[in-house]
């Protein structure tokens, strides 16, 4: 990398408590009906470069733990949590607790069980976990400036983290499960400057699994994009077919799912229930969409919930029609589930790949590579959004567009999406890279 890795210690984080026993602190404590301690410890290895000179490196260790106490009165429960600090004393987590119980006793929540079971360990599922943090942060680092190759390009400032986390949860009904993950980010601002004009991106990636060459590639990628964004023009306003990206593809995915949450059930704010038609003429490609606790390179897969509650997969979307809710342990005992239907607060989406092929399909289409955040409003039946940077392809002919947006009915567009057979892993997101979304108005 050109520069020495310095270390700069920094303290533990206010979250480690020096209580030996906490458990025993809150089961001493009167009024409580139930409780949950969470644990958190993250060890990071973190670069900051200044162009391509590392200007800091440094190591931190910070813990968190925070209780939530459990009240039932009255017919109803109450719950109310806060934060137990390093430098607390026993008397003063004592009061937080009396506190925290006199707060539970003023919110009546329908009544609801906190999961149970025992001990219970999962190791890191990575093949991260057999880096050095050190190490592994300047391989990551060589990676990212293997792209930095352009004549007017550059990357005008770079941060790399490497995590090493593990999660705890304890609870009154015998839970205590322990995970370790190992994850890392990259924050890049890929600039391109010329005499008259520089502009530039920012960009996040995520990942659990390493790749120098995936790296290079996704960095390369958002050079040329940064480089593009300088020479983009607005195209004529008109209908057009459009091919969304995963990030784009899996904001739109979570959108559709949130309403089928058991909380959102629960709370009437669906627009869907099961046996509903999400695809009510299907003209393209059937939507298949399930819920997963895990998925491969993703720092959104986990073991177990936040409660202690053990993920589940669960099929939500077969072919168009919906045929499953997803959520909370306690929200799906809301919902008269059974705990064996329970997912937990799964984060992670797979979908199905489709019949897409890009250069038998393709023609004339829109390209999105930059989105503002794609919209989608299913009472008033909309999809769109503000169009940042596209590539508008014409055969042979490939034009950078900025300037525009799209829109059309969501409805319209989920009965002739079109899912590519090829699928990709990004985020939270596992599905088809490409996805098409037929006569949207572009203006």
């Amino acid at each position: 990398m050109g520069a020495r890795l310095r270390r700069r210690p920094v303290p533990e984080g206010k979250g480690e408590t020096r209580m030996t026993d906490l458990k025993q602190l809150i089961e001493n404590t009167d009024g409580i009906s139930d409780y949950k301690i969470n644990e958190k410890r993250t060890l990071s290895t973190e670069l900051f470069f200044v162009g391509r000179k590392l200007e800091t490196a440094r190591n931190t260790d910070v813990s968190d733990v925070s209780v939530t106490v459990y009240v039932d009165h009255d017919g109803a429960r109450g719950e109310s949590a806060f934060a137990v600090l390093k430098s607390m004393s026993e008397k003063e987590i004592s009061e937080k607790l009396r506190a925290a119980v006199k707060r539970a006793n003023l919110v009546f929540n329908k009544p609801y069980e906190i999961p149970s079971g025992g001990k219970e360990e999962y190791a890191a599922d990575s093949s991260m976990k057999n880096y050095d943090g050190e190490e592994l942060a300047e391989k990551i680092a060589e990676a990212v400036f293997s792209a930095d190759t352009y004549e007017n390009g550059s990357l005008n400032a770079t941060e790399i983290f490497v995590y090493d986390e593990t999660v705890k949860v304890r609870n009154g009904k015998g839970v205590d499960k322990t995970s370790n993950s190992v994850r890392a980010m990259i924050e890049t601002i890929p600039t391109w400057t010329t005499e008259k004009i520089s502009v530039e991106l920012y960009e996040a990636l995520n990942f659990t699994e390493f790749s120098a060459e995936e790296i290079t590639e996704e960095i390369n990628s958002k050079m040329k994009e940064v480089r593009d964004r300088r020479t983009a023009v607005k195209p004529s306003a008109g209908v057009i077919d459009v091919v969304l990206r995963p990030k784009e593809t899996e904001e739109l995915m979570e959108t559709l799912l949130y309403g089928l949450s058991y909380g959102a059930v629960y709370s009437h704010s669906n627009v869907f229930k099961k046996g509903d038609k999400v695809q009510k003429e299907i003209k393209g490609d059937p939507l298949t969409v399930t819920v997963k606790a895990k998925i491969k390179g993703s720092r959104y897969s986990a073991d177990f919930d936040e409660d202690g509650f053990t993920l589940k997969d669960k099929k939500i979307i077969d072919r168009g029609e919906v045929v499953g809710y997803y959520g909370s342990y306690r929200f799906g005992q809301y919902l008269g589930e059974n705990e064996s239907d329970v997912t937990g607060n799964v984060k992670c989406i797979e979908v199905d790949g489709g019949s897409l092929d890009e250069k038998k399909d393709l023609n004339r289409y829109l390209e999105c590579v930059s989105l503002s955040g794609i919209q989608v409003d299913e009472y008033n039946d909309y999809i769109g959004g503000e169009i940042r940077l596209a590539y508008l392809h014409e055969g042979e002919k490939v034009t950078p567009v900025t300037g525009i947006s799209m829109s059309g009915s969501l409805s319209a567009a989920l009965g002739k999406i079109r899912l590519s057979a090829e699928r990709t892993a990004r985020e939270k997101y596992f599905g088809p890279t490409k996805v098409l979304l037929p006569d949207m108005n572009i203006v």
